[in-house]
């Protein structure tokens, strides 16, 4: 009698799945494709997140609606050149709401730039401190250093009107330290020894004159007037300062 056949042997684990096809993942048309490459495949996985998260980012932005760069840029230049311009003509206290109302803008915008009405008056002051003391190199460039220094003190007596609708804030900022102290008298007096210079250079200014007494005299002009005089008699002032610089002798001095 024949013995019977004994079963084949169980393969292990290992030869099993050396033996075994990987299975094949179907594409999206139903096409058999092999198996995916893993760099291929993470590149797949990260595409749907890069996607959702720059979807999710302009959906914040839109739902926000905060504004472009530009156009923050844009409400803040404006919020300064309505301060200065409700300060120049306020005979007393200002408003905030006034000087949104002014820039176009709403109260809000306003209080983002400038959180407290110190920062707003700080921001104006030293804007248009920085714009006083840089417009000399452009008058000397126009006119002679005579004509450059009166159109200058024009220009400085705008920056004190603006200053006298924040004077109170100022004041109460400077002693408090909440609003850094400028060195406003230093800057203007530097201006003006410029001016001078270029002056005496040609022999259209005295030569033997000191700025800080120029600067003095000005001082003295904006103490003796006020908000409520008309420009002309400032003006007048500012002429009788300019002829008090005139070199009388020709030689660039006061002389006898």
């Amino acid at each position: 009698m024949t013995p019977p056949t004994p079963p084949p042997p169980t393969p292990t684990p290992s030869e099993q799945s050396l033996s075994e096809p990987t299975p094949s993942e179907p594409t999206p048309s139903g096409a058999v494709r092999g198996p995916a490459d893993p760099a291929t495949a993470a590149a797949s996985a990260a595409a749907p997140a890069a996607t959702s998260t720059a979807t999710s980012a302009a959906t914040v932005a839109a739902a926000t609606g905060r504004p472009a760069r530009s156009d923050a840029r844009r409400n803040r230049e404006k919020l300064l050149a309505a301060a200065r311009t409700v300060f120049a003509a306020a005979d007393g206290a200002v408003a905030l709401e006034a000087i949104a109302r002014e820039a176009g803008v709403g109260i809000g915008t306003l209080y983002r730039h400038f959180p407290t009405r110190e920062a707003l008056v700080e921001a104006v002051y030293a804007a248009e401190l920085d714009e006083v003391t840089a417009s000399a190199p452009a008058l000397l460039a126009r006119f002679p250093p005579e004509d450059a220094l009166r159109a200058w003190m024009d220009r400085y007596a705008a920056f004190v009107a603006t200053k006298r609708g924040m004077a109170d804030t100022l004041r109460a900022g400077w002693a408090s330290g909440s609003i850094a102290t400028p060195t406003t008298r230093e800057r203007v007096t530097a201006v003006i020894a410029t001016i001078l210079a270029e002056g005496a250079r040609t022999g259209s200014l005295r030569a033997d004159v000191e700025p800080e007494d120029v600067t003095a005299m000005l001082l003295g002009v904006f103490l003796s007037t006020t908000a409520s005089d008309t420009p002309e008699r400032t003006g007048r002032l500012f002429g009788l300062v300019v002829d008090a610089l005139r070199p009388l002798d020709g030689r660039g001095t006061g002389g006898a």
